[in-house]
């Protein structure tokens, strides 16, 4: 990408313990944004994928590229934030089309330059995503990974919950099978 692309080291997993791990938030006097009810239109593209963002707290839309792994991942995205999103979303829709569309409830606390997103996603269940962010380059990669693998550890994740699938790769199988029966 180019210079106006941030980077993320980035794990999902399923949380079948949203309560625990807003306890152990506490604990570490985690900065708590708020609570946001977000739909995120996933439009057709070429390459990576392009969302756009409609929350309460978070509108934008972003781009971004990364590879599908169930380890920590590194996310290259650009971010642009968004006043008028009815008008965005309505010229995106006419000029590359909507893939899918994911609602979700989605609890944002920050640690430092790491971003924990509790998010309860209908019909997918409960998950935990844990992003730490480079700041325009003030953290190493390896740094990122690290911040990642303490904050899995600590939330209690193993191996098993974790996902490598975004939200809208899950909502699309459920929508095929939904259409070949």
């Amino acid at each position: 990408m180019n210079n106006n692309t941030n980077i993320n080291i980035e794990i999902k997993a399923k949380c079948g313990n949203i309560s625990g791990i807003k306890k152990i938030l506490e604990n570490h006097n985690a900065e708590f944004k708020g609570t946001d009810l977000q739909t995120d239109t996933y439009f057709k593209v070429n390459k990576g994928r392009l969302k756009l963002r409609e929350g309460n707290i978070e509108n934008n839309l972003i781009y971004y590229e990364r590879r599908d792994n169930k380890l920590p991942e590194k996310s290259e995205f650009i971010l642009l934030p968004v006043s008028n999103s009815k008008k965005l979303k309505a010229v995106l829709t006419r000029c590359i089309g909507v893939l899918i569309e994911v609602k979700k409830k989605r609890e944002i606390y920050f640690l430092d330059n790491v971003k924990i997103h509790l998010d309860v996603v209908k019909p997918l269940g409960s998950f935990v995503e844990i992003e730490a962010n480079n700041q325009n380059g003030k953290f190493h990669v390896s740094y990122l990974r690290k911040q990642c693998d303490y904050y899995s550890k600590l939330f209690g994740i193993g191996k098993k919950d974790l996902i490598s699938e975004s939200y809208s790769d899950m909502m699309l199988k459920i929508k095929f099978k939904k259409n070949t029966y």
